[in-house]
This record gives structure tokens, C-alpha cells and sequence, in this order.
């Protein structure tokens, strides 16, 4: 969950599977003649779409603290075999579907906790990676799942693909964690040429009327539209976590858009 408190005391939450739709709709809309299209551009889109589906379970029961008056952010909920056996079931189900894509989301799992594998110089990307026996085995155990699985594709493209994982995350992220502010996003690839640790800086600039400004500018559109869904509540405090869910759950969802040119 994306947890966001504005200074009015209301709170603003996103969904980690509505953070990652908004990934999937960069994905969709990736590539011109400054930025190439994926190779395996369904697998690529459905992956950066279907990334946090690890996050249902929590979705359908998220945590709320009455003494706090808080609900935990995605990177504070509390470890648990629950949790990585979560993150298994989404790795495990997409790759059902489309191996590629489920190779891809597998990495963006692990690669959270290995510093995104060197993918990513701007933002700073801090590995997650604790005295955590569970999170080490989980790590330990998907890591030599991707080693069997990349045998059957070219690891160049893979690298490059991830990359590409990795940007459409972080933009998704910079939106939906706060308003958005100038930003540097770097290595994004614009080819296949590079391993998955070049490309090209893109700055982000906010303009007013929720217009974002990106250069070099990567998509396939000259201006594109887009946004994520939010639940916003008029306060923090609840009595009691049934309390708190029964807002979360009929609460409307709502949509934030910006136009990217």
C-alpha cells in the first residue's frame, strides 16, 4: 500500500496493484524514435502491469494500527511467510501465463532487495535486503528460478528488459508517492545494445495544470494522459482496524491524471 498523509489530516492511499497498472500503461505507450520498443512487447507490458500483483493478499485485509493511528506503507509491513509466500504465488502465476513475463516480474522481486542488480543509478536505488532468514530463502530460492528460466532466452535482452521494468516502476512511484517534483531518472536504455546498466537521463519537470514535461521524451504519443486510482479519507484516526477497513473498502475510488508531453 501507498500511504500518503497530507498536511490537512486526511489520508491518501494507493494500491500497490493500481501503482503497477499505471506502470503497465507507460509500458503500453513505450517507445519512438528515440526510445526503442521492447522486443517482447506484450511480455513486457503485461510484466510492468502485473508486477505487485504480490500485493493482492494485503489488499484484501490491509493493517491498521488504533494506538498509532497509522496503516503501514508497502516497505513497512512486517515480515512473515504469508508475505513471501504472496510474492511466490504472483511470480509463479504470471509465469503460468507468459514465462517471460513471469521471469521479468521475478527479477523486479528479488532485484528490490539486491539493489535493482545495478539497473538504475538515479533514483538512488537502497537495497532492502535484511537479517531476515525468510526474505534470504525467498531471495536465494526465486534467484536460482531465474538462472533455470533465462536458459531459454537471450540474457542481453532480458537485461535491457528489466531495465525497462525498472524505469516504468520508478516513474509510477514518483507520481504516486507525492506530487510530482523535478526528477532525474537514470540509466533508462533507449536500445538493445547496452547489458542492462546503460541508457540515457530523463528529466521530469512539472508544469502547471498537471502537465509533466520529460526529456527527452519516450513515448508514442506527442501528449499522453494518464493516471493512477486513489481512495482519499477526510481523517487518520480510526477506533479500530474493522473500522479502518470498512472505509478502505467503501471508500470510491478516485483518479489523479497528468499529461505527459
Amino acid at each position: 500500500m501507498i500511504v500518503r498523509t497530507p498536511d490537512d489530516g486526511s489520508l491518501i492511499l494507493i494500491n500497490q496493484t493500481d501503482h503497477a497498472k499505471l506502470s503497465g500503461h507507460f509500458a503500453a505507450h513505450w517507445g519512438n524514435e528515440l526510445f526503442c520498443l521492447p522486443k517482447d512487447r506484450e511480455a513486457s507490458i503485461r510484466a510492468a502491469a502485473h508486477h505487485d500483483h504480490g500485493w493482492l493478499r494485503y489488499e484484501a485485509q490491509p493493517e491498521y494500527d488504533p494506538l498509532t493511528k497509522s496503516t503501514p506503507a508497502f516497505f513497512q509491513t512486517k515480515s512473515s511467510p504469508q508475505t513471501y509466500e504472496a510474492y511466490g504465488w504472483a511470480i509463479d502465476w504470471l509465469t503460468e501465463i507468459d514465462a517471460y513475463s513471469g521471469l521479468l516480474i521475478n527479477r523486479h522481486r528479488t532485484g528490490l532487495y539486491r539493489s535493482r542488480y545495478g539497473a538504475v543509478q538515479q533514483p538512488v536505488s537502497v537495497s532492502r535486503l535484511r537479517n531476515d532468514p525468510m526474505l534470504d530463502e525467498f531471495v536465494a530460492r526465486y534467484e536460482v528460478k531465474q538462472q533455470v528460466a533465462l536458459a531459454r532466452f537471450s540474457p542481453q535482452q532480458f537485461a535491457v528488459d528489466y531495465q525497462m521494468l525498472q524505469f516504468w516502476d520508478l516513474m509510477s512511484l514518483a507520481l504516486c508517492l507525492r506530487d510530482p517534483r523535478e526528477e532525474t531518472f537514470a540509466l533508462v536504455p533507449n536500445s538493445y545494445d547496452g547489458d542492462g546498466t546503460q541508457g540515457v537521463e530523463i528529466k521530469m519537470v512539472p508544469l502547471p495544470g498537471d502537465r509533466i514535461a520529460l526529456d527527452p521524451y519516450p513515448f508514442d504519443v506527442k501528449e499522453l494522459q494518464l493516471g493512477y486510482v486513489y481512495r482519499q479519507f477526510p481523517t487518520r484516526d480510526f477506533p479500530d482496524e474493522e473500522t479502518f477497513r470498512r472505509a478502505y473498502f467503501g471508500a470510491a475510488p478516485q483518479l489523479r491524471q497528468f499529461t505527459f508531453v
